[in-house]
């Protein structure tokens, strides 16, 4: 059996790697979807593009919603400040995922031009607006959020109802989303680059010579700005991370550099800002070999290297107070009981391999190029 202190540690890798998960899977038919109406230039062309995701996008999202019920089980306090601090944003993102559904089911139902344009651009925002929100999401918490709780552990905002979504469209934020943005576009491009073959697949791979010097250049910037104009936070005393969940138990203060002592303390951290910054790369040298299987690869390992190089960089803060330090939530005051996080572990042991399998099946059997040749000749059998 394992001890609270290890639990603790334990579930903030597998939330990690949930997070990780849903950006490799579910981020690349969101990446699809925002390439839509540019690498697809006449219908056949597009219902091409939609066909290469529209038999795995619904199991893909299952990881946005493990990762979610995931934090509601194992963070609790995390679930209840973010929630409400980024209801906005969160509704945001939520009315933009509904266009996906009813877009891949009934985007070709109608012969009108119309109707499946406008479907088109539905699409392309439920890829969008995601990957921006997601990503503004972690541009803010590496600032840190004006909340603090009070004596009942209840967060409590600063500002208006309308704080909880404009303040957060903040420079540094935006390049956030920028690059969540683009590393999610430059997967989804790799993907059709593999599942298409002329035209769109040209389209998409050039799509990914472009995408992978943003991703570079914008993570590049987005870490020299952290070092040079974000204060971290650094905690100064804290009961031991065995004990019972509190919160106010711990003195914090901001720091600057804060977020980059990990790689003092642990060098072979650098790996994960190294491979967030070269896989992108590479990822467009495979492409440009006409590998764009090697390529995928490549650039999840970048998207694991970005996530990772915030989260390693935060640890242990989850979701740090701007407002008021010592209200933080980190992986040590803000987890559920050790009962709770025992069982999860154990449903995760269970599962996620029963998962990982099936989804591994699917895309085997419905594995191949996708063609305009295809398409046509199931018009009424493909999406």
């Amino acid at each position: 059996m394992l001890d609270y202190e290890t639990l603790k540690l334990v579930w903030w890798v597998l939330v990690g790697v949930l997070l990780i998960g849903f950006a490799i899977a579910d981020g690349m038919d969101m990446g699809v979807g925002m390439l839509l109406p540019f690498v697809g230039r006449d219908d056949a062309e597009r219902r091409v593009v939609i066909n290469t995701v529209g038999p795995h996008w619904d199991g893909n999202q299952v990881w946005l919603i493990t990762a979610g019920g995931a934090i509601f089980a194992a963070w609790p306090a995390v679930y209840a400040a973010a929630f409400s601090g980024f209801y906005l944003a969160m509704l945001l993102v939520l009315v933009a995922l509904f266009f996906r559904p009813v877009g891949f089911d009934y985007r070709s139902k109608l012969e009108d031009p119309r109707w499946r344009n406008a479907w088109d651009w539905g699409l392309f925002a439920g890829g969008l607006v995601p990957a921006l929100i997601f990503g503004v999401a972690f541009g803010n918490l590496l600032q840190g959020v004006p909340f603090h709780l009070d004596a009942f552990l209840k967060p409590h905002y600063e500002g208006t109802f309308i704080w909880a979504l404009l303040p957060l469209l903040n420079p540094f934020a935006l390049l956030a989303g920028l690059i969540s943005v683009a590393m999610l576009a430059l997967h989804g491009a790799l993907w059709l680059q593999i599942r298409t073959e002329g035209a769109v697949a040209a389209r998409a791979k050039r799509a990914v010579s472009l995408l992978a010097l943003v991703v570079t250049g914008a993570f590049a910037l987005g870490g020299i700005w952290v070092l040079l104009g974000i204060d971290g936070y650094r905690i100064v005393s804290e009961p031991a991370h065995s004990a019972l969940p509190n919160p106010l138990a711990k003195e914090v203060v901001r720091e600057a550099g804060a977020w980059f002592a990990v790689y003092a303390t642990l060098p072979i951290a650098m790996l994960l800002p190294a491979t967030g910054l070269l896989a992108p790369l590479a990822a467009r040298a495979l492409s440009g070999m006409d590998r764009p299987g090697l390529g995928f690869v490549a650039s999840s390992l970048g998207m694991t290297g970005i996530i990772g190089t915030a989260g390693a960089a935060m640890f242990p803060f989850v979701m740090p107070s701007s407002s008021q330090p010592g209200s933080s939530l980190t992986v040590w005051d803000a987890p559920s009981s050790r009962l709770t996080l025992t069982i999860m572990f154990f449903a995760v042991v269970i599962f996620l391999p029963i998962v990982l399998g099936y989804t591994l099946w699917c895309y085997r059997a419905m594995w191949g190029k996708v063609t305009v040749a295809e398409i046509e000749a199931k018009k009424h059998h493909a999406y």
